[in-house]
């Protein structure tokens, strides 16, 4: 090892680190956005400053550091030391104290006065500011008002240090300790002391086994009701990260034991779990319901377990929808070409003229209970007519002179929506004007959402609170529209929306069924119904046009060479597709031979082998890959699920810049994770987007994620041309009446309960 032989320089507490300590010479890069950072080190003995990457707090030159890491080698930037841990020490010298106080880190404070500190305090200058601050105003020239701004300065920085020293001493590494100082400040120490477990819930990155571990560091009891009640909340948020509004109390009990490890313990430790439930439910932590009848799938556990904020978001949105179910049309002389059958008739009679269209019967009952109704539910698969007759709906509006606001959950679909009417949307984010600072929306009922109507497109990816706070923003008497397939999968976040309001009964709803007949000669639209049906999809004659194929493969490792050899050469060959923009591959899950992590691999290998790119732990990112963003990023405005392409690599920076729908976005080197690459992606992924062409693999190795609502949602997906890789017995098993995809909510319920008190 070069530093083995330094003064300064020592082996690290495990096998391959290496341990030095030095003065920090510069800061060559860090992020704004995250704690990213390289700085060049002098080291005792060694000829040339040392890099040092990581994630570490704001660092000085002039500081001495400590520093525990690997040291590797990078193709361009040479030897560097990659921390694990960092941590300052206090400089040693005059002139290291001088150039430490001027470096910036403390506001107010320039060479000259650094200059004038240390000349008063020698090498007590930091013990002087640590413990007796006051004394500054020994200073020669320094104000009364300027001490106390160097004071507070630099007592906050100093917070910080000891806040990072704190976290490393109990296991945290130093990327963990910087993200946890990132989400609460100087208030850190004070949060991890006192409750560790929220770390698991409230800060990105990490689980509740890395939360346990440092909660076992300063004491926490492994049979404390503390651990029990954090487990409870650990295991109600992943069921809800699952998709489920509530958990049956039994299920809640049975896996936090398990979690907790503590499924064999005695009965003394058992009745302290039962108290732990208690107490959170009287905290207002939890919130436990009687079922009723059929709504547990055990028949001996009647009582649901909600997190406090989803009981409260599906009691509210019950009661919201009901009211504007009930409400009165919004305005004295509103839409009165609406209130009779004549009017809406010849508002129907004008639309076809002008758009050229003869509307089906049931396009046209639609149209006439959207006049009626204050909320209407529109659903129905591909080829029914959906987007001709949200036009209608559009027609019908304007020429009653109601202002209307189009929307839809992501962008991609309010883009598809804005296409396909001619009327721009907008997503449900920007209408209800998100506040990424406060995370919360500007819109709500005291300052509600101005249109008279709000149709809503891609309606079953409403999770509940998204729901939830449209309709809180929606003004008495305005009339609001859904419009979606109930059939797809449901949305990513917790709750059914779209099926919950169906099933209901309680506002109106129309069900497209009849397929045009341009749409009946599209094999897509006839498997997608047939899948929807329980029916397996049916292939063209050999060698006939056609846009959907199925392709036998059972091997998964066969099927992902044939998915290759079909993205890369026979597409494009045989359609004209490009293979990365326009070709995506729909794949049930992200592991297994056949999963989106294998594939894209694959396709990376395939499409785009060389040229310029950066390494980032397992990932390579090269320039022209086709990533996806897999968190929201109110900041940068790209959310989960976007879809770009690497436009630039700055291999000094370490910053990748992806270009989404013609806008360039920079990710800096600790941001990178939330990039991943999407030549294919898991069918969940794909929700509300269209795609020209569609490969989907359909394996026994998906198992766990096979039905028909996934399938019938891959399907979908597909404009032009669907090719399914499958093996028969997956497609027999994805098409299973008894595979279905279950989600726990009381929504029906409610809306029941609320119409009958209304």
């Amino acid at each position: 090892m070069l530093f083995a032989a330094a003064a300064t320089s020592r082996a690290g507490p495990a096998s391959g680190e290496t341990m030095v300590e030095g003065v920090v010479e510069r800061v060559t890069f860090e992020s704004v956005t995250s704690s990213f950072r390289v700085i060049k080190v002098t080291v005792v003995g060694r000829p040339d400053v040392l890099s040092v990457v990581g994630s570490f707090p704001a660092i000085a030159p002039g500081a001495r550091v400590r520093v525990r890491g690997q040291i590797e080698v990078d193709r361009k930037h040479g030897e560097q030391l990659k921390a694990a841990s960092l941590i300052e020490l206090a400089p040693d010298t005059l002139v290291g104290l001088e150039r430490y106080l001027a470096s910036g880190l403390i506001k107010g404070v320039g060479p000259r006065l650094a200059q004038r500190i240390v000349t008063t305090f020698g090498m007590d200058t930091l013990r002087v500011l640590d413990e007796t601050p006051e004394r500054l105003g020994e200073v020669e020239g320094l104000g009364g008002k300027r001490r106390v701004l160097i004071e507070r300065a630099w007592r906050d920085q100093r917070a910080m240090r000891d806040v990072m020293v704190f976290l490393q001493s109990h296991g945290a590494s130093t990327a963990l300790a910087a993200r946890i100082v990132k989400r609460y400040g100087a208030n850190a120490m004070n949060v991890v002391s006192r409750d560790p477990y929220r770390l698991a819930v409230e800060v990105n990155g990490v689980g509740f086994k890395t939360a346990d571990r440092i909660a076992a560091t300063i004491g926490i009891a492994r049979d404390s009701i503390e651990r029990m009640q954090a487990g409870l909340l650990q295991v109600v948020h992943e069921r809800t990260e699952a998709g489920h509004v509530f958990t049956p109390r039994r299920e809640v009990t049975e896996r936090t034991l398990q979690m907790l490890g503590l499924e064999e313990a005695e009965d003394a430790v058992k009745a302290r779990f039962k108290a732990a439930i208690n107490a959170m439910m009287l905290s207002g932590r939890l919130v436990l319901e009687p079922l009723e009848s059929g709504e547990s799938p055990d028949p001996d556990d009647d009582t649901a377990v909600f997190s406090a904020a989803m009981h409260s978001a599906e009691v509210r949105l019950g009661k919201r929808l009901v009211e504007i179910a009930r409400a009165a049309a919004a305005g004295p002389g509103v839409a009165a070409s609406l209130r009779t059958p004549a009017g809406v008739a010849e508002a129907i009679r004008t639309f076809e003229k002008e758009a050229g269209v003869e509307l089906a019967d049931e396009q046209r009952r639609a149209v006439e209970e959207a006049a009626r109704s204050q909320v209407l539910v529109i659903t129905g698969g591909p080829g029914v007519g959906k987007t001709t007759l949200v036009r209608a709906l559009l027609a019908m509006f304007a020429r009653a002179r109601i202002d209307v606001r189009l929307t839809a959950p992501t962008g991609r679909a309010a883009k598809r929506m804005t296409e396909a009417t001619g009327s721009e949307a907008m997503t449900l984010h920007r209408l209800l004007e998100f506040d990424p600072k406060a995370r919360a929306f500007k819109r709500d009922r005291h300052r509600p959402i101005e249109a008279r109507a709000v149709v809503v497109d891609e309606a079953s990816m409403l999770d509940l609170p998204l729901a939830d706070a449209l309709t809180q923003a929606i003004a008495p008497g305005t009339r609001l529209v859904l419009v979606g397939d109930i059939d797809q999968l449901p949305s990513v976040g917790p709750g059914a929306i779209l099926r919950d309001v169906i099933a209901s009964g309680t506002v109106a709803c129309v069900r497209l069924s009849h397929i045009f007949r341009q749409a009946a000669q599209s094999l897509i639209v006839t498997n997608a119904h047939r899948i929807n049906e329980g029916r397996p999809p049916v292939a063209p004659p050999k060698d006939a046009p056609a846009d959907f194929f199925i392709i036998e493969r059972r091997d998964p490792e066969h099927a992902r060479e044939t998915i290759t050899d079909l993205v890369r050469t026979r597409i494009p060959h045989r359609f004209g597709f490009d293979p990365i923009r326009d070709v995506q591959v729909l794949t049930p899950m992200n592991r297994g031979p056949a999963g989106a992590t294998a594939l894209n691999e694959a396709l990376a290998a395939a499409l785009n082998p060389t040229g310029l790119s950066l390494v980032r732990g397992a990932r390579t990112y090269r320039l022209g890959d086709k990533v996806m963003q897999v968190r929201n990023d109110y900041d940068k405005n790209v959310f989960n699920g976007d879809v770009g392409l690497v436009s630039s690599i700055d291999l000094e920076e370490e910053v990748v810049t992806v270009r989404f729908d013609g806008r360039d976005v920079e990710f800096a080197a600790a941001e990178i994770d939330d990039l991943v690459l999407s030549y294919a992606c898991t069918v969940h992924k794909a929700q509300g987007s269209e795609y020209p062409a569609v490969v989907i693999p359909l394996l026994t190795t998906h198992f766990m994620m096979l039905n028909k609502n996934l399938l019938y949602t891959a399907v979908t997906r597909g404009k032009r041309l669907v090719v399914l890789v499958a093996d028969p017995r997956a497609l027999e098993l994805a098409l299973s009446e008894r595979r279905q995809e279950d989600r726990r909510t009381r929504l029906p319920f409610r809306l029941s309960r609320e119409n009958a008190t209304l």
